[in-house]
């Protein structure tokens, strides 16, 4: 894979959907908005995302005050999102171990961040990325779908596919993967039916060919 084709693909993406983040909890850039608000998002469209995220934090804006929140309280805050219930549990025990354990900041080690519950290796980069900016690659199903699709690699699972990435990605392009591919894969590359005559990259994809 030439590197020209990896670039020009990632030029076009960043001139049709731009550099800034949609989501609202990674445009804070705050590391503990950024971890709940990836949770939340879990199963769940951004808008609702957003709306749960921004109701939260209006009332209880630190680990402390999380941890010390009534659950039924979080509950009611996040009801829009998908499994309310299991993600209020999870994020008030989050923020007690981080209150607790951490002084109330958020770890920046990724080995640190997974042992958290329920935190996974993307939510665990997606804080490093956008909480700590930080020059990692969160792999989601947009980005190993599309990844895939594009013909850059070959791989079946999202941490096979973020060390591939890796390896033909330069540095300066890394922290800017996750957000193009996810926009595009949200917007035209859609896992059923893709939009492919309207893609600004389907001339540079093997799936179109």
């Amino acid at each position: 894979m030439k590197n020209e084709k990896i670039v020009t693909t990632l030029n076009r993406l960043r001139q049709r959907y731009g550099t800034k983040p949609w989501n609202w909890h990674t445009r804070q850039k705050k590391p503990f908005h950024v971890l709940v608000g990836t949770i939340l998002s879990q199963r769940t469209r951004d808008p609702q995302t957003d709306a749960a995220a921004q109701n939260l934090f209006e009332r209880f804006a630190t680990p402390d005050e999380l941890a010390n929140a009534p659950l039924k309280e979080i509950e009611k805050l996040i009801r829009n999102v998908n499994y309310h219930k299991t993600k209020a549990k999870r994020i008030r025990e989050i923020a007690k171990i981080i209150a607790e354990r951490f002084n109330g900041k958020v770890p920046q080690d990724i080995k640190l961040l997974m042992s958290l519950p329920g935190v996974g290796r993307k939510t665990a980069n997606c804080v490093l990325l956008y909480g700590f900016g930080k020059p990692v690659l969160p792999v989601d199903t947009h980005v190993h779908r599309i990844a895939n699709r594009l013909g850059w690699i070959k791989t079946k699972t999202p941490e096979e596919t973020e060390q591939a990435l890796k390896k033909i990605i330069t540095p300066d392009w890394i922290p800017f993967v996750n957000d193009l591919f996810v926009k595009h894969g949200q917007t035209l590359c859609k896992p059923n039916r893709p939009y492919c005559d309207r893609c600004p990259i389907a001339d540079l994809c093997q799936f179109n060919h």
